[in-house]
């Protein structure tokens, strides 16, 4: 008996060369509009889909492969009797292979202005169909939705005449991963223009592109990849290939100087996602020298984020230590140059003028589960900032809190910083206890030998007990910000009165876990 197979595409990229092998091995062609327009001006002999049918194409295309003889040729069971005597009786004979791809959806909703009702017209709905019914009975059709796939199915038909059972079902596999992604993609793209979006509905759709295989993982035992798409603001100019921990860190870098974006030249230094030191100042190199200063050891093989094109003078001073990622606005010619010279130095373009909205953040979580939260974009306030001490901040303590809360959100929680108003002093992050977290950034602060006299102290949530903000108050520092919201708050307060501190909740807490 004579195989069919029915073609309808919009990308056709190799489709004549593979429909031309289709046609010597012995397969009647059966195809739809454009395609089939195509394939004639390529000299193949077509059957319409209307000759398949009885039916013409109707409503400008909205309707032409829904048919039971299009679906029951593809569905029904080639070896259930019942199925075939069913086929016959009403005259449907099978659909052996079929090559579909969708409407372009994606890339219709990405042009700029596009209207909701061009959008809807790229909605495909026979393509999808065909390709859900041909993959359901993949024992005995071969289903393909991807070009790149051309190859094999030609090669195996040439070699046997007929496809292996394991290709046809990875095919099927695909089919089910690609329409499910169109569909994710429409779903989210109508849910996104109501008027009050659902934040989190009954049924969550990601669809998720891979852009990328990673060598490994964390580690290098763990397979990875990376899915989605950097924003198109993003560039890398320069460096070896990103590795999943670089995608970690760089999220962590570009997240915390958003917070400085608009502000003075600024300097983040960041290792394992957590900053390890950051600066403020009139230019770039001075604000990576009050960055540097906080800490001289971790730095070393880290990211380095920026919010200004960095220069030359900064370039220098960078280049004369170790560092896995440089992120920037923009580079300046001569910092590129030099820079460039370190072979595996990632040079990372971070076009972003703005603060985007926050996104959901998602995580895996046990078994097959997920958590999905939105993301902590925002800092309260500070008209929303309550003085709860005698004291209230000086002037120049109020812009050290700021500064120090911009960046205690950062950090693993629990996280102490201390800070003046423009530069990092000392970092605790990730300990089990509040208390902890201080003694390592007093201990930072004293090996890199800069005082706390005059600092401020920045906490990401409440201090439990009076101990924490007691060392605080011991290592010289003068003024404290936090969360509030501790059943001890009065015994904290007292404290801070106690030693002379200033202290303010800010009624928000930042943890990070």
């Amino acid at each position: 008996m004579t195989k069919r197979a029915l073609l309808s595409v919009s990308d056709k990229t190799g489709l004549v060369d593979f429909a031309t092998t289709l046609a010597k091995t012995g397969y009647e062609l059966i195809s739809t509009g454009g395609t089939a327009k195509a394939l004639r001006d390529a000299g193949l002999t077509v059957a319409d889909i209307s000759d398949l049918t009885g039916f013409p194409e109707m409503l400008d295309g909205r309707v032409k492969t829904l048919h039971p003889k299009v679906h029951g040729g593809l569905l029904f069971l080639r070896d259930n009797e019942e199925h075939r005597k069913q086929a016959a009786a009403h005259d449907i004979a099978p659909i052996d292979l079929v090559v579909v791809n969708l409407y372009p959806f994606e890339q219709t909703i990405a042009k700029p202005g596009v209207t909701l009702q061009h959008a809807i017209e790229n909605i495909d709905i026979g393509g999808p169909s065909m390709l859900r019914s041909a993959a359901k009975n993949y024992r005995s059709v071969t289903v393909i939705t991807d070009p790149a796939d051309y190859a094999v199915v030609a090669s195996e038909i040439v070699s046997s005449g007929d496809t292996t059972p394991a290709t046809r079902e990875r095919l099927a596999a695909k089919v089910f991963r690609t329409t499910g992604y169109y569909d994710a993609l429409i779903a989210n793209y109508l849910a996104a223009r109501l008027p009050e979006p659902e934040p989190f509905p009954e049924t969550f759709a990601l669809p998720l592109r891979r852009a990328q295989a990673l060598r490994y993982g964390e580690n290098p035992h763990q397979a990875a990849a990376l899915y989605g798409q950097f924003p198109r603001h993003f560039q890398q100019l320069h460096g070896k290939e990103l590795s999943y921990n670089n995608l970690i860190d760089i999220n962590a870098a570009v997240r915390l100087i958003r917070e400085f974006i608009g502000g003075a030249p600024t300097v983040a230094i960041l290792k394992h996602t957590n900053p390890c030191g950051l600066g403020s100042a009139p230019t770039l190199a001075e604000a990576w020298a009050h960055a540097y200063a906080t800490d001289r050891q971790a730095p070393f093989g880290g990211i380095i984020v920026v919010n200004r094109p960095l220069d030359l003078p900064t370039a220098q001073a960078i280049a004369e230590i170790f560092s896995e990622v440089i992120i920037a606005p923009a580079f300046e010619p001569d910092a590129l140059a030099l820079l460039s010279k370190k072979k595996n130095l990632r040079l990372m373009v971070n076009g972003e003028t703005a603060a985007p909205p926050p996104g959901l953040e998602i995580r895996s979580c046990v078994g097959d589960s997920y958590l999905l939260q939105g993301g902590d974009a925002d800092l309260v306030s500070t008209a929303a900032w309550k003085v709860v001490t005698k004291r209230p901040p000086s002037e120049a303590e109020r812009e050290a809190l700021l500064f120090g809360w911009r960046v205690v959100k950062h950090v693993k929680s629990n996280a102490i910083v201390y800070a003046a108003r423009d530069r990092t002093l000392g970092i605790g992050a990730g300990q089990m206890s509040r208390v902890d977290s201080s003694r390592i950034a007093i201990w930072k602060a004293s090996e890199a030998k800069l005082g706390l006299k005059g600092s401020i102290v920045a906490s990401d949530a409440f201090f439990p007990f009076p101990d924490g903000l007691i060392a605080a108050a011991e290592a010289g520092a003068t003024a404290a910000i936090q969360p509030g919201g501790s059943v001890r708050d009065a015994e904290v307060i007292a404290a801070a009165d106690e030693h002379g501190l200033a202290m303010i909740f800010t009624g928000q807490r930042h943890f990070r876990h």
